[in-house]
This record gives structure tokens, sequence and C-alpha cells, in this order.
């Protein structure tokens, strides 16, 4: 067959519809051709295994490496003869193209060819073709300044980040639990406030246990010291100086900007403290209990920072020991400002017992009553009146001379308290800043009669609060609301001598409820009783299940002993 027949049928072969590529570096194993398919010649003398260009498997210089067909110090025309495989990269990729066998009766390809058989057990017919591509070198693309951020993000993916990018910034409050943050400016030194705690059987102090914002705690630890002489005066936690010569960062985020004086909190001596002094056989003012009294403002940060000491003496003896006492109170900051939200009695409802709350112009406060003292006249100090509790208190007021109008404001003041309760709130976490969140006390003063007296005065004797409230929102979960408050005053007449006298005072507050309950929900409704063939089977039903099945739909029984009557009745007839 001429040379450009073979060629047409190597074409033809490759657009068979079963043919397709198989490139593989190590093939299957090759079985017995069958007799109808012959090779073309030449074709044994093919080497199998070409060598590539670049050996990479050869490691090592001057000598053989283990199945790297590629390697030259191998010196193997034939490496399978020696190795039982060829690493990858030490032969050329072949690149098969294979037919069911049974399609081929004789093959004239000037290629390589082989049968192979395929893991489900059928014959194949493959050539061995040349590919190009298999032996493409990609060129190396330049890289610069100019394309670098381009190629980066064209080509990159996930990956590790620089650490200066993923260090996260402190949160710019103290939260619960977290450490908190001391700075020595003598080294500029960040550290930790740390609160020595024992550990292990015979509670050795652990020195860097940190203390918690917001975590009072109690700990204890011991101290056994070898030479007490030599750690009388060199031991810092036998220093009373060592526990407040540094400062407290307000907040965390103090961090990014140390050099800042605001944010430091010095550490302030509650109580006297003297240096260890070593005299004779005694260490004198060792350190035996610690106390921090830490102020705080909400996210506002750490306010003050105080500590106290209790001192101690210790013997110098071999195998001495110190049990040490370390006690952090952290308590908040009080403000009176008008600007401050205040405790609140409820979020968002009302608390029974809690504060009733009331505001006078912008001041936020709570809502008092008349108290006495031991004696029975009217006390400076007062009662706080509490949500939903009812109330009575009185006492004696003593009248001084004064001219009617300045007797009536003194007693209103004595009633309801100064200053005078004008909003009370609808919720128990009412803001003063918002005003939607509070209503006005109504007034009802008294009501003055047509009194023929020139020597008379018309004082208030008795103020009722009446407060008005109910339950809203969900009946698993109900928040209680102020609706309405009223001051409601009543008054009497006195003559112009009685102004020396004592007058009695009554403060009375009443709380009622208005909350309209829901209509209850009702139950399932009931399973539709249909009388059935056999006739007696409502009997049975009633009386297999019960009381309760009897207190439900009987009316078909009734009905049907009805009928029965009615029929035995009429037979009588």
């Amino acid at each position: 067959m001429s040379a450009p027949r073979r060629l047409l049928l190597a074409a033809l072969l490759a657009m068979l519809p079963g043919a397709r590529p198989q490139p593989s570096s190590s093939p299957p194993e090759p079985v017995s051709r069958p007799s109808t398919a012959t090779s073309a010649p030449g074709s044994a003398t093919t080497d199998v295994f070409p060598a590539v260009p670049i050996c990479v498997c050869d490691l090592t210089p001057g000598a053989c490496d283990l199945n790297c067909c590629c390697d030259k110090d191998c010196n193997l025309l034939y490496p399978m003869t020696v190795f039982s495989f060829c690493l990858p990269g030490s032969v050329r990729s072949p690149s098969w193209v294979c037919v069911d066998n049974s399609l081929i009766f004789r093959s004239n390809s000037p290629f390589p060819s082989r049968v192979f058989m395929s893991s489900n057990g059928i014959r194949q017919f493959c050539v061995h073709v040349n590919n190009s591509k298999l032996s493409y070198s990609q060129k190396v693309q330049t890289v610069n300044a100019t394309n670098f951020q381009t190629l980066a993000a064209e080509f990159g993916g996930e990956s590790f980040t620089s650490t200066l990018q993923t260090h996260p910034s402190p949160p710019p409050f103290y939260r619960a639990g977290d450490p908190i943050l001391a700075y020595y400016p003598k080294w500029s030194v960040v550290s930790l406030l740390k609160q020595p705690a024992g550990v292990g059987a015979g509670g050795l102090c652990a020195e860097n246990n940190p203390a918690g914002f917001l975590e009072s705690r109690h700990t204890t630890c011991s101290r056994f010291f070898r030479n007490l002489a030599s750690s009388c005066t060199l031991d810092p936690a036998l220093d009373a100086a060592s526990y407040y010569n540094f400062t407290v960062l307000k907040v965390p985020r103090a961090l990014t900007d140390l050099q800042n004086i605001k944010f430091q909190i010095p550490v302030t001596l509650a109580s006297e403290a003297s240096p260890p002094l070593l005299s004779g056989n005694t260490c004198y003012n060792i350190v035996s209990k610690v106390i921090y009294e830490i102020q705080t403002n909400g996210t506002f940060g750490i306010q003050k920072v105080s500590v106290s000491f209790e001192q101690t003496n210790l013997t110098v003896e071999p195998g001495v020991s110190l049990q040490q006492n370390f006690i952090i109170h952290f308590r908040a900051l009080q403000k009176s400002t008008a600007a401050s939200t205040g405790p609140r009695s409820g979020n968002p409802g009302y608390i029974i017992g809690k504060p009733l709350l009331v505001l006078s112009g912008d001041l936020h406060h709570s809502m008092s009553l008349l108290q006495s003292q031991g004696d029975g006249i009217c006390s400076v100090r007062r009662h706080e009146i509490q949500f939903g509790v009812n109330a009575l208190s009185g006492c004696k007021l003593r009248l001084k001379e004064k001219n009617c109008s300045s007797l009536q404001e003194m007693i209103y003041q004595t009633l309801h308290g100064s200053p005078l309760p004008e909003h009370v709130a609808i919720f128990g976490n009412a803001d003063p800043a918002q005003k939607g969140g509070w209503t006005r006390i109504l007034t009802r003063n008294c009501h003055i009669s047509a009194v023929d007296c020139t020597s008379c005065c018309f004082i208030p004797v008795s103020l009722e609060i009446q407060v008005l409230w109910a339950h809203i929102g969900l009946q698993s979960n109900p928040q209680a609301h102020v609706s309405g408050a009223r001051f409601v005053y009543q008054c009497k007449t006195i003559q112009d001598h009685q102004k020396e006298t004592e007058v009695s005072l009554t403060t009375l507050v009443n709380f009622v409820d208005i909350t309209q309950k829901p209509e209850p929900p009702r139950s399932q409704p009931r399973t539709d009783w249909k009388l059935p063939f056999d006739l007696f089977l409502p009997f049975r039903v009633a009386f297999s299940r019960g009381v309760d099945s009897q207190k439900g739909p009987v009316s078909p029984v009734l009905i049907l002993c009805l009928l029965l009557l009615g029929v035995l009745s009429s037979q009588t007839k």
C-alpha cells in the first residue's frame, strides 16, 4: 500500500466515532495481537520510552536516580528492563488513539500500534500518534511594577494575608471579663493588671493571673522563701510600690495613643504604705493584703483606681512562708447630672416594687411621699413610691407666722416634694431626652367654696396620688406601663390665730390596674356525632369513656331515649 493511502487510513482511524485519545505515560500492559491485525514495518524499532529534553528527576549528580528513566547517569537504553516504572516527567507523554479491536482487520499505519485490554475486559486497538501539544513549553510572562497587581488579582486565590492587615484593632471599651490594661510610663511597656491566685495543692501564687473587668474577686495564695533575708528588699511581690507604680488605661482603644494622658488613670494610695525594711532578724512592712477599688462608668471605661494595703512583719528563718490576699472591687461611678439616664425600673415595662420615675424639668428622679420623725413631725427625708404598691403616710407640720400665700406654697411643697413632679415615665426604661416616653401629671386643686371670712386661710391638708396602669404586649410576657397619673388635693380653712399651731398632713398613693383582659381562647371544636347503624353504640361509647364523655355531646343519646319513650308510649295506648 502506498504511503498516501496509509496516511489516509490513519486519519480515518482518528476520526472514527469510537476512537478516543488516551494520553498516558504508562499505558496498560499489551496483550497478544490478533492475527487479523499486523504492524507496519519499522514500528518495532520505535523507542517506547523516548527521553525528555529536561530530566526533572535527576536529583543526584554523578549517580543513577531510582526510576528516573531519563537520567543519563543510568546509561540505560531500555529503562523498563531495570525499573518497575518511570517517574513522571522522565519520559515523554504518549498519546494513544483507540477503537474497538473488532473493527480493525489490517493496520498499515506508520505509527506504532498496540492492542490493549481495558479495565472492563474489552480489547482495544490503539495507535501511538504524535501530539505536539504534549511537548509545548509555556513561555514565562514578564512581570513588572505595572502589571504585578493585575496578575496577582487574576491568578491569585485564597491565601494568608499580611500580619499587619489581620491584626485586629483594640475594642472601643471594656466588656465584662476583659483583662484590664496597665501601662508603665517609665519603661513604655503595656501589661495587664494582675491579681495573683493560688494554684496547685500548696496554693502557690500564680503571678500572671489577670484581673477581669467588672469581676469583683478575692484570691488567696502562699509564698515560700528559702532566704527571706535577700528576698525582703528585692522581691517585688513584697513591696507595696510594685502594686501602684503604673497607670491603668481607661479604655482599650488607648493602645493606639499611649502618649495621651487623658486615657491613663493613675493608681492612688488609699492607705499608708512603707517600703520593706530588713532590720536584724526581722523583715518589716511586707505586703499581706492588697485591695483595689475601681470605679467604672459604663462604656466610658475606668474612671478611678485606688489601692490600700495591709502590711506585716516576718522573722527570717528557714522555710518561712507568707499568705497574701488580693481583693478587687468594682463599683459604678454615681452621677447626679440631668443628662444621666439614671437607674431603670424595668425594661421596658415597670417591675412591681421598683421606684416610680418622674421628671421635673430636665431632672430625672423618683416620686416620693411624706415621712415622719419619731415624734410625728414631718421629716426632710421622704419615702420612695414603689410601682404597684399602695401606700399611706402622714405627719404633722408645724406652722409658722406667715402670710396665707406663703403658707399655702410651703404646704404644697411638703405634700408633693421638691422639685414638683411634672411628668411620669410611661415605661420603666424611659429616657429623659425623649419626651415621648413621659406623660404629664394631671392636677386637681381644692374647690374653694364661697366662704365669707376675711381672717381665714385655705390650705391643703391631703394629697392623693392616683396612678392608672395596665399590662400590654404578649400574655406570656406582659409589660406594665403607666397610662396616666393625677394629683388630687383636699383643703381646709384655718383661722389666723391657728397659724402657729400644727396641722396634720396625709399622702395617699393608689395604683389602679385598668388592663382590659382579652377574650380567653376557645377550645378545639368537638367531633360531630353521627348516628351509626348500631342502635346501642351511643350507650356503649358513653359508658366506656366514663364521665368525661358523658359531659360532652350527649344530645344524640338523649334524642334516642326520647324517641324510644315515644314509641313505647304509643304502643301502650
